[in-house]
């Protein structure tokens, strides 16, 4: 690790050169971990290696309510990736317990990346209004439903703004 570590921070410093208008400090993930916790708003990106990020990412995944809610994008040169934080999650995999909202946000991602912000919109506003009503909700966010119920309230949602838009459509025509 030492090697490792010491050949991505000399990197990283050498790339930070080109971007004097970026601030660049190191920290200790232990310290980063804690500050992290204790005040978070003073970051606006963390750069790790892998097996830190995968730290990282789950403790940040617990202060926003746990990996079923938190998105993952990873952005190369000619392509990008997008999936749950937690994975595929084989312990829970065909349990109707998972929750589907980590995955809808990176979708989420994704089509923001490709530029349909519409459909992104449309996505975004039924994942709120099923979390405002609170009705169709997992488990692990305070919830009775399964995976399927949550889904499928997603989905009647998306339904129903798009038969209000239509509604609504119609109105202003005639």
């Amino acid at each position: 690790m030492k090697m490792s570590d010491g050949l991505f921070l000399r990197c990283s410093r050498e790339v930070s050169k080109a971007y004097p208008e970026v601030i660049y400090a190191e920290h200790i993930v232990d310290n980063t971990c804690m500050q992290l916790v204790m005040n978070p708003y003073q970051y606006d990106i963390l750069l790790l290696e892998n097996l830190y990020g995968d730290i990282v990412s789950d403790l940040c995944a617990g202060l926003v309510g746990g990996l079923g809610l938190v998105p993952g994008a990873n952005f190369g040169h000619e392509c990008a990736i997008f999936e749950a934080v937690h994975g595929s999650a084989p312990d829970i995999a065909g349990k109707n317990i998972a929750n589907p909202t980590a995955v809808l946000r990176s979708a989420l991602l994704m089509l923001r990346h490709i530029g349909e912000d519409k459909a992104a919109d449309r996505v975004q506003n039924a994942l709120e209004r099923v979390y405002k009503t609170r009705d169709k909700l997992t488990r692990d966010v305070g919830g009775k439903n399964g995976t399927s119920e949550f889904a499928d309230a997603v989905i009647e949602e998306m339904e129903n703004s798009s038969t209000a838009n239509v509604s609504d459509e119609t109105t202003r025509i005639s």
